[in-house]
């Protein structure tokens, strides 16, 4: 649980108080690999923080698994229109490892948001932070070439191939597995 507050502490520092009423509200699970965290359906109601693991957010188009994300150790992991909304979600959120998550409840989040202000800067910092995010993987699907999003996923998660299956990373950058094959078989 110290990490979890030392990163928090590197976004913001946080008082002591604050840290105290994280700690005692936060969930620690060990959870196995397929573990689905949110099926379409339900309503998010927790935020997670992943110590480890990895973890994919995807749809489903058509009867054909289409990932929009994966997120590893250091990230918040959360169906984020579900989650704001408390509405049911559209999407799976499917850990792909073994996976050590943090969580704190909707209801928790909102009250250490009302009971420490000096959380919301914190909140805000980590919401534009995984708004940029979003923003860049919508402009490079749109914007860039295929080989330009392949190279682009390989910079920002090198291990990538050791630790997604390519049918996810392929509807990830919306293309045919046999499209990735070709651009790796280029790169070698």
């Amino acid at each position: 649980m110290t990490s979890f507050i030392d990163f928090l502490r590197r976004i913001q520092p946080i008082s002591p108080a604050l840290a105290q009423a994280i700690t005692e509200v936060t969930v620690h699970e060990n959870l196995p690999a397929q573990h689905l965290l949110l099926r379409p359906g339900q309503v998010a109601r927790r935020v997670y923080f992943l110590e480890t693991g990895l973890v994919r957010g995807y749809t489903l188009l058509h009867g054909r698994e289409v990932s929009s994300w994966f997120m590893q150790a250091g990230d918040f992991v959360i169906s984020i229109v579900s989650f704001l909304t408390q509405q049911p979600s559209a999407e799976y959120l499917e850990l792909l490892e073994p996976t050590v998550v943090l969580s704190i409840s909707y209801e928790q989040l909102q009250a250490l948001y009302r009971d420490f202000p000096e959380f919301n800067l914190t909140g805000r910092l980590l919401m534009e932070k995984y708004y940029v995010l979003s923003e860049q993987r919508a402009q490079h699907l749109r914007s860039r070439t295929a080989m330009e999003r392949y190279e682009l996923l390989l910079q920002s998660f090198p291990t990538v191939f050791q630790r997604v299956a390519v049918q996810h990373i392929a509807s990830h950058l919306g293309m045919a597995p046999e499209t990735l094959s070709r651009l790796r078989n280029r790169q070698t």
